[in-house]
């Protein structure tokens, strides 16, 4: 009987196993075959690097190279906005924790209902504000919107809140710190973990955006990776026939597809290797107080 119900586990954790890395292992490999290849032999088979190369040509010329354009302009709209949500949220955070202000608890409160509101409940009155200053269209329409990150005002909060003593914060204003040098040269360097986490989950949020860009950037130009390859994958044959008729041969297909995911997926892996080390260290710097 105990052999049989580790039998059973195993099978049942195999199975769940297969079931979602299957995938990871099909997208990685598809760009290694062509799209016969892909649909004749062995899906989760390797091809050849030549054939890489041969979807990378594909891909690349793309509408004059529009692929490049739209990680560029991913990278501009992730990296600008980013930055803004470190020079605001970090002393946000920093603020709520520490600072004894009127309205603090209303701030505080409207951070966490932002923060657990739907994103696309709040694209309509962002429209209609963007609209109203003349943005739409404008690489501030992305850019603004992101810059603004209330989980990383909340992490911050947290963090100062529960892993950084007052008492210390209060030696440096003895010493004769004035506040925003209690912030720069004793609060700021204890909080480089919360950074890096907010850094991380700042970047990976504007990097997958997909709604806001798509409603407001009318220019395929301007697009986001995000809504680029949503643009890509209608210009596949096999998920739009429309597009494999008429006189104009379309060379994006299956592997190409599946090589513009993974290309797109780089940066993301970038930053959170940089950041590895102190996001655990963020992740469990809030949860043990002296």
């Amino acid at each position: 009987m105990r052999l049989a119900s580790r039998g059973l586990r195993l099978l049942i954790l195999g199975a769940f196993a297969v079931f979602f890395v299957a995938p990871l292992v099909w997208l990685i490999l598809a760009p290694t075959k062509s799209d016969e290849a892909l649909v004749s032999s062995g899906s989760l088979s390797f091809g050849s690097f030549q054939q890489i190369a041969l979807a990378w040509q594909h891909l690349d010329s793309f509408s004059d190279h529009l692929y490049r354009m739209w990680i560029g302009n991913s990278l501009l709209y992730a990296v600008s906005a980013t930055a803004i949500v470190l020079a605001t949220g970090i002393p946000a955070g920093y603020g709520l924790a520490f600072g004894r202000f009127p309205g603090r608890r209303l701030v505080l409160t409207l951070t966490l209902v932002v923060m657990i509101m739907p994103a696309a409940a709040l694209v309509l009155p962002i429209f209609l504000e963007l609209n109203a200053l003349h943005l739409i269209g404008n690489v501030l329409s992305v850019i603004l919107p992101f810059a603004f990150y209330p989980f990383g005002v909340y992490l911050a909060y947290i963090y100062y809140a529960t892993a950084v003593p007052r008492e210390l914060l209060d030696a440096a204003r003895v010493d004769g710190c004035g506040e925003w040098s209690t912030f720069r040269h004793i609060a700021l360097p204890l909080a480089k973990p919360v950074v890096a986490l907010v850094l991380f989950f700042s970047f990976v949020s504007d990097w997958n955006n997909f709604f806001l860009p798509y409603t407001v950037l009318a220019d395929s130009t301007q697009y986001p990776i995000q809504v680029g390859l949503s643009n890509l994958l209608s210009s596949t044959p096999s998920f739009n026939p429309a597009v494999g008729g008429g006189g104009q041969q379309v060379n994006i297909f299956r592997p190409e597809l599946a090589l513009a995911t993974l290309l797109a997926v780089i940066p993301v892996a970038i930053v959170f290797m940089l950041s590895q080390r102190a996001l655990v260290r963020g992740l469990v710097g809030g949860g043990v107080k002296e």
